[in-house]
């Protein structure tokens, strides 16, 4: 376990990634995993899939990040991919941890909601700076676009002059 850890960190050194990536990432992934393991060890396995859907998302966005593929593929828009990221996961979250807190009397159901809860404020808070970044990202698209300056006239479909 700790080689794992060792190996994470110095990834992350290699990879130089920018602090908001290190100091979010992290807590997410984590939670995500735990609360993974703890549905898995419930009676509440049904809710399994979106913890691990949510970890493997973030892992898939960290490497696409870490790996610069934001800038090689600038069709897709990153920003955009990570907000809707944070917003679904962090509904998801509010909503599941709510069934399990509610409908299922163990302890690892009650664990898995607890956690799911401090992963809705986590992702609330990544929902926050994501939504900054996506507002920058946008202003930055619509003052380079030619087809945001077009004209009333030019915007009509009428035949008649």
């Amino acid at each position: 376990m700790e080689t794992v850890i060792t190996f994470l960190f110095l990834l992350l050194y290699l990879l130089r990634l920018d602090a908001r990536l290190r100091f979010l990432f992290w807590p997410l992934a984590v939670l995500s995993f735990i609360i993974f393991i703890c549905y898995i060890a419930s009676l509440a396995a049904s809710f399994m899939m979106a913890p691990l859907l949510e970890f493997l998302l973030a892992l898939f966005l960290f490497f696409a990040y870490a790996s610069k593929l934001n800038e090689k593929f600038k069709g897709v828009h990153w920003p955009l991919a990570d907000f809707l990221r944070c917003v679904t996961a962090a509904i998801i979250y509010f909503a599941i941890s709510i069934a399990a807190v509610s409908k299922y009397s163990d302890g690892a159901s009650k664990a898995a909601g607890v956690f799911g809860f401090a992963a809705t404020i986590v992702f609330a808070i990544d929902f926050y700076i994501t939504f900054n970044d996506l507002v920058t990202f946008l202003k930055q698209g619509s003052s380079d676009s030619p087809e945001g300056h077009k004209t009333e006239d030019e915007d009509s479909d009428s035949d008649s002059d």
